[in-house]
C-alpha cells in the first residue's frame, strides 16, 4: 500500500545514484519534502533533476556532502538544521569500497570512515531533531557482508598490514549493524523506530572501484545473482514510509525481510564498545 508522505521531511544519503536514486524517487512520489545528499555537484544536479522528473515533485532539494570529510558532514549537519525544523526520517545510505587502504583528510581509513562513522557522526548531529519530530525514523543501509566482517579495535585502519577491500567493507558493514542496534537501545521509548537493512545483491556502481579481479566476477554472475536498483530501494521505502516499518524498531531486514543478524552484530558489550571508540574518532562525547 502507498503510504501519503505528505507533511514528512526526509534527508537520504547517497541518493545520486542506485538504491539511493531509486528510494528518492519513491519517497518524493509519495509526497515526502525530500533532501537528497551526493558528493559530486553534477552528479547531484542531474540526479535531482531526475527524481523531480520521475516523481512529478518539485518538493526535492539537495546538499552536498563527502562522508570521508567529518568537517563536511558537521557542514551538512548545520545546513540541514538552518533550512528544515523536523526531520521525520533519516537514511544513511552513502556508501564506498576502496581497492587499496586509503587515509582521509582526518588520517582515517576510508572505508570505515565514509562507510560507518560517516553514520553515526550525521546521526549524531541531528539525532535531537529526530527526537523531537517523533514519531520518527532512522534507516540505515547496511550489508548481508556483515556477517564476515571482523573488529579489531587495536587495527581497526590495517595500519598493520592485512588490508582488503573486501575485508574493509565487510568490517564497515558490521559496524553499520552494531550501530544501529545500539542506537536503537539507547533510543527505546522515544518515539524513534531504528533499523538497518540489507538491500539484496544489487546492480549497482558501488564496487566500480574494488580490486581488478572482483570486477569481471561481479560481470561474470551481474545476469543471474544481482537484482536491480529499483528492487534494492525498497527495502529502503519499507523501513523509510511503509507503516510496518515503525514497528520493526531494532530490526535487522535482508531482501525485504526480517532476518538475524550476524553473532558479532548481536554482542551488546562489542556495540557500546564501538559506540565510544566511534565518538572519540569523531570528536563527539561518548
Amino acid at each position: 500500500m502507498s503510504q501519503d508522505l505528505k507533511g514528512k521531511t526526509i534527508l537520504l544519503t547517497g541518493g545520486t545514484n542506485g538504491i539511493g536514486l531509486e528510494a528518492s524517487v519513491e519517497l518524493a512520489r509519495r509526497g515526502a519534502t525530500l533532501v537528497i545528499v551526493g558528493r559530486d555537484p553534477g552528479r547531484t544536479d542531474k540526479a535531482l533533476a531526475e527524481i523531480k522528473r520521475r516523481s512529478g515533485s518539485g518538493d526535492v532539494t539537495a546538499l552536498l556532502c563527502d562522508f570521508a570529510s567529518q568537517a563536511q558532514v558537521r557542514k551538512l549537519a548545520a545546513d540541514f538544521r538552518a533550512a528544515h525544523g523536523r526531520l521525520d526520517v533519516l537514511v544513511n545510505n552513502a556508501g564506498a569500497v576502496n581497492a587499496r587502504r586509503t587515509l582521509t583528510e582526518d588520517g582515517l581509513e576510508a572505508t570505515l570512515a565514509v562507510n560507518h562513522l560517516g553514520y553515526f557522526l550525521l546521526t549524531r548531529l541531528l539525532e535531537d531533531l529526530v527526537v523531537r519530530s517523533a514519531p520518527s525514523r532512522i534507516v540505515s543501509v547496511a550489508s548481508r557482508a556483515h556477517y564476515r566482517g571482523s573488529l579489531d579495535f587495536d587495527d581497526l585502519g590495517y595500519e598493520k598490514g592485512g588490508y582488503s577491500a573486501i575485508g574493509a567493507y565487510s568490517r564497515s558493514k558490521l559496524a553499520n549493524v552494531l550501530f544501529s542496534n545500539e542506537l536503537a537501545r539507547r533510543l527505546a521509548g522515544k518515539g524513534v523506530s531504528v533499523n538497518c537493512l540489507h538491500p539484496g545483491v544489487v546492480a549497482t556502481g558501488i564496487w566500480a572501484k574494488s580490486p581488478w579481479w572482483v570486477q569481471p566476477v561481479v560481470a561474470l554472475i551481474r545476469p543471474f545473482c544481482f537484482i536491480s536498483a529499483e528492487e534494492g530501494g525498497r527495502t529502503i521505502t519499507q523501513l523509510a514510509a511503509a507503516p510496518e516499518g515503525a514497528a520493526h524498531h531494532g530490526a535487522y531486514l535482508s531482501d525485504g525481510k526480517l532476518a538475524k543478524a550476524g553473532r558479532q552484530a548481536r554482542d551488546e558489550a562489542l556495540a557500546r564498545r564501538l559506540w565510544d571508540v566511534s565518538a572519540r574518532l569523531v570528536g563527539l562525547p561518548d
